[in-house]
């Protein structure tokens, strides 16, 4: 590439690229913009002559390039934007002779500098300046980037800040953004009472305790548009208002606090409006109706009482992500889903709601989530909901459901669902043989199905879906919940009868509870096609015969409880079965092996190999003592006979009283 002289752009970014950046690639008289971020290139930078390149664009991010920064980068008249960011760079850092630079945006954070050089302030075109996480032991000072006379947008996060408390002026810049997240600050920085500008500002994670001080209500008052000041110790507002101030705020975030007043409402425009893990108490005010651009509306693990408002599924071109778990409303649920709903999650879990399930629900065609456990519903089994297109989480875990889950109808759906938790209600029957043959996403192979990492999150970004879960025996939260987590838990309730064995086609099925039921029949041995299962509970039923040795097989599995049914025979031995505890087959008194006490006698299955025995004892079998054994007895025989026939009297003497008793 080094000797395509009339190239002016090279784009290699997001790529699987190693080795070292060659350094031809910075003598190019025409190239004017670079971009290899997002790969995995490693090694120093190594720039010769580029002070005289016509680079605009430099973006090498997210690599792992190490060493120290070429000053020469910082002198070159013609590059304006720079990103070094997400590398392993170190210091020192050298901003010498830059008063030429013509740097507008300067992107280099989460590397390993040390201290930041007051010559910073040089910069005079600089106008983006991002060094958050940059592993300073330091206390770093705010006062620095304050002469920075066109900076706009400030990102400091992830430092250890230093902010002075001199008197507020009108020469200090005008920031449009600032990110001052996880910096220690223990209360609202006094200089953002002259900050009229801001567009973003972000406070999260810090030490902030006490009110929200009036003054605050002028931030950004005509121009703030997203808001964070969660993770900090706030308890409350100095001057509460009817609605928050910000006309054009849509992304306002007040999570992880100490609120403990009534819920406060955001402004009309607000789309994304996080107010979870805090003390809110009180009913939902009526005016939360108004807010018709509502995309998320997060207000799980609170104190909120009365009923969920209706209006709240109206909003079917609008909101998304509806949370109000763990609260204490009651009433009903809202019937008012309409058509054309854009809900995509649904969790009213943890609360005290009554009566049926809405079947209004069937317009919201783009529901994915569906949490309705720990709640007062009486209600069956809502068959309905198969023909959600796109439901993959279904939970209606204690709660008063009963009858059976045999869909009256012929077509079965659910082809996306990866976890579905009916545990602790009432439902009875057996399981439908064909009922599992539709659920497509628990059944592709490991190597077809997506193998990424991804969590469940609404499309802006803001909101990742979880859940409580029972896996390996415990009750868990899980506060993100990966793509490729398929469960089943109908734990708890009166099923009957034997497993289908169409269950054992649910290859990708990582958590499968069916304990305390009343299952009969064996344990299925297509249960050793569950490749990636790594908790299984059959424990509390009436399971019989012997432990499939199929499920030898299943070297993921780290949680296996067998325990109080009625099966029988040797517990099969090797692979994963080796790290069961006795735990794990109690209460089955008829089987027998390791690891319970109860030997299997000739059936069982020795786990150590033969000793190699001298040419003497291998000449010695069996064969030879039957041998042995049939002449001894012939010997006997006769000279029994000899000693009756001729000494009579002698044998009546010494035997008859044995032989009379």
């Amino acid at each position: 590439m080094g000797r395509l002289p009339q190239l002016r752009k090279i784009d290699l970014s997001s790529n699987s690229l190693t080795g070292t950046i060659p350094s031809s690639l910075f003598t190019m008289t025409s190239l004017t913009f670079l971009d290899l971020s997002q790969n995995q290139l490693t090694g120093p930078l190594k720039f010769q002559n580029i002070s005289s390149s016509q680079f605009y664009f430099i973006y090498l991010s997210s690599n792992s390039l190490t060493g120290t920064i070429p000053s020469s980068l910082f002198t070159m008249t013609s590059l304006n934007n720079l990103d070094l960011s997400q590398n392993q760079l170190t210091g020192p850092l050298k901003f010498q002779n830059i008063s030429s630079s013509r740097l507008e945006s300067l992107y280099m954070s989460e590397n390993k500098y040390g201290p930041i050089p007051r010559s910073i302030s040089n910069f005079t075109h600089l106008q983006v300046l991002d060094i958050s996480s940059i592993n300073l032991k330091d206390m770093l000072e705010l006062d620095i980037f304050f002469e920075l006379k066109r900076i706009k947008a400030l990102f400091l996060s992830g430092n250890n800040l230093l902010i002075s408390k001199g008197k507020i002026n009108s020469t200090l810049p005008k920031f449009t953004s600032l990110g001052l997240s996880s910096c220690n600050l223990r209360e609202f920085p006094i200089f953002l009472k002259v900050q009229n500008e801001l567009t973003y500002l972000d406070l999260s994670d810090n030490k902030i305790e006490g009110k929200v001080p009036k003054w605050f209500w002028n931030v950004g008052k005509e121009t703030l548009q997203s808001l964070n000041i969660s993770f900090n110790r706030l308890s409350g507002f100095e001057q509460p208002l009817i609605i928050l101030p910000w006309k054009s705020l849509y992304h306002l975030d007040l999570r992880s606090n100490m609120f403990e007043s009534l819920l406060p409402i955001p402004p009309l425009s607000t789309k994304y409006f996080f107010a979870s893990n805090n003390n809110l108490t009180g009913r939902i005010p009526p005016m939360i109706c108004m807010l018709k651009a509502l995309q998320v509306l997060d207000l799980s693990n609170n104190k909120l009482i009365g009923q969920i408002p209706h209006c709240l599924g109206d909003f079917s071109s609008s909101l998304s992500v509806l949370n109000m778990r763990n609260n204490s409303f009651q009433g009903k649920l809202p019937g008012t889903f309409t058509k054309g709903s854009n809900l995509k999650t649904l969790d009213l879990s943890l609360n005290q709601i009554k009566g049926k399930i809405p079947q209004s629900l069937v317009n919201c065609r783009m529901l994915e989530v569906l949490n309705l456990g720990n709640n007062n519903l009486n209600d069956i089994f809502p068959f309905w909901l198969e023909s959600l297109p796109e439901l993959r989480i279904l939970i209606l875990r204690a709660n008063g459901f009963h009858g059976s889950i045999q869909s009256p109808h012929t077509n079965f759906g659910f082809s996306k669902l990866h976890v579905i938790d009916l545990s602790h209600n009432n439902f009875s029957g057996m399981l439908p043989s064909k009922y599992f043959n539709t659920w497509n996403a628990m059944q592709l192979a490991p190597e077809k199905s997506n193998p990424k990492r991804e969590y469940m999150r609404d499309r802006s970004g803001y909101y990742e879906d979880s859940i409580r879960v029972t896996n390996k025996g415990m009750e868990m939260e899980l506060v993100k919940i990966l793509t490729i987590f398929i469960a089943i838990d109908f734990s708890n309730n009166r099923f009957y009868g034997e497993i289908p064995n169409s269950m054992g086609n649910l290859k990708v099925l990582i958590v499968l509870n069916l304990s305390s039921n009343s299952f009969t029949g064996p344990i299925p041995s297509s249960f050793g096609d569950l490749t990636e299962l790594q908790s299984l509970d059959l424990s509390q039923n009436k399971f019989l015969g012997k432990i499939p040795q199929q499920l030898v097989s299943l070297t993921f599995l780290e949680y296996l409880n067998l325990s109080h049914n009625q099966l029988t025979g040797p517990i099969p031995q090797g692979r994963q079965f080796a790290t069961f505890e006795n735990s794990s087959f109690e209460g089955n008194s008829g089987l027998c092996g390791f690891p319970m006490s109860k030997k299997c006698g000739n059936i069982e299955i020795p786990t150590f190999e033969p000793r190699q025995e001298s040419s003497f004892r291998e000449g010695f079998n069996w064969k030879v003592v039957v041998v042995g054994y049939a002449s001894g007895l012939v010997i006997g025989l006769v000279l029994g006979h000899v000693i009756i026939s001729r000494r009579p009297d002698w044998f009546t003497r010494t035997f008859g009283v044995n032989l009379h008793k």
